[in-house]
């Protein structure tokens, strides 16, 4: 199983910790050690588990939006995106467990046109007031017919890092990597609002391979 680059310093943290979880287990509990080393080593594994890659065929797309991470589609509604765009748009939230597969991808292809970080709050993922009250980035790509898709990565009540690689004036392509968020949280895509939606809420998305919206 191939891992994230992010998960070097988790990984190395999560290690030394089990072998001193072991080790004082077996010398002070001798047999009954086992009863705490099973779920300790469960959570170990979930760890490895948290920062997989899965190999994805990604397509070459213009028009389509795909799914920018693993997740639960939890809103789908008419917003004033007031930093970016300062006009009404197509709000579409994707919670993401910490089971999920927690790469963060872009969800339209084009030009990085802005970004920009936000220190803030850590309210839980799917509270609706996170999107402009936690800790967050905003990247914008202008692609297909010069629309402008504004998306978010926002950290929850459990995740505390965000990482994102893309600078203004890069390229964008749908479905290919730009960040990283630990450990449960949120993405929201705002998109024109003649845009065609393609989900629903209660959706289950697999990053870099659904479709959820289509510009036109």
């Amino acid at each position: 199983m191939k891992l994230h680059k992010e998960s070097k310093g988790t990984i190395t943290v999560a290690t030394l910790l089990f072998i001193i979880i072991a080790g004082l287990s077996i010398y002070f509990l001798k047999f009954w050690a086992i009863l705490l080393l099973i779920p300790v080593l469960v959570i170990y594994g979930l760890v490895f588990w948290f920062f997989r890659v899965p190999e994805r065929h990604i397509l070459d797309t213009e028009e389509n939006i795909i799914a920018p991470v693993d997740g639960k589609v939890v809103m789908i509604k008419e917003v004033d995106e007031d930093e970016f765009l300062k006009e009404k748009a197509i709000q579409i939230s994707i919670f993401m467990s910490p089971l999920n597969v927690h790469i963060c991808r872009f969800p339209v292809s084009g030009k990085v046109v802005y970004k920009k970080y936000h220190p803030g709050r850590y309210l839980v993922a799917w509270h609706e007031k996170s999107s402009t009250e936690n800790e967050r980035t905003t990247v914008v790509v202008e692609g297909f017919n010069h629309h402008k898709v504004v998306f978010r990565q926002i950290a929850g009540y459990v995740a505390r890092r965000i990482v994102f690689y893309c600078n203004e004036g890069d390229e964008a392509k749908a479905g290919h990597e730009f960040g990283f968020i630990k450990f449960g949280s949120r993405m929201d895509v705002f998109l024109p609002l003649n845009t065609e939606i393609t989900c629903k809420i209660g959706d289950k998305t697999t990053g870099g391979i659904d479709v959820i919206a289509k510009l036109k």
